[in-house]
């Protein structure tokens, strides 16, 4: 899939487009690995190319549904904790799965976001008084820096796979 970019018009439109091309972007990283690949570790941390797509299914629950809708973690549809729990895949999940999680959590994130506007507020602890203007260009801001992370996963994962 790939999303047409909108480079004027109305600010919202302009956001949510960024964060939907930044979204698709992180999930073509991981798009057409291997099951072995998409967990293969190259980097101390917990990041993989499909623990980096869970987590990003994290963070759009914990923003939208926990901080956003007012959900309790038992309402939400997946983790929604802030801790490397969010980098967690069981070996039963499939790297099919996660991207369809992450899809799914995406979709509620624009359902969310849809019933606010650009300039309302919400007050989260150790966050402060936030926007959804802030919380639109800062879950950009994520996925593009996971996109980043990605990418250079992907580049190690294919010159091994051809050397």
């Amino acid at each position: 899939m790939s999303i047409n970019r909108i480079t004027d018009g109305a600010e919202r439109a302009i956001i949510e487009n960024l964060l939907d091309r930044n979204r698709e972007a992180l999930i073509e990283t991981a798009r057409g690995l291997s099951e072995a690949e998409a967990r293969q570790r190259l980097v101390p941390s917990l990041t993989t190319p499909i623990s980096v797509l869970k987590h990003a299914a994290a963070a759009e629950r914990i923003w939208f549904q926990r901080f956003w809708a007012g959900l309790g973690e038992s309402e939400c549809d997946g983790y929604s904790r802030r801790d490397e729990g969010t980098f967690a895949v069981t070996d039963s999940e499939t790297l099919a799965g996660v991207i369809a999680e992450f899809e799914r959590a995406s979709a509620r994130s624009r359902e969310i976001a849809a019933r606010f506007e650009l300039d309302d507020t919400v007050d989260i602890p150790a966050e402060g008084t936030i926007s959804m203007r802030f919380t639109l260009l800062g879950m950009s801001e994520e996925f593009a820096r996971h996109a980043g992370h990605g990418d250079i996963l992907r580049e190690q994962i294919e010159a091994a796979r051809d050397s």
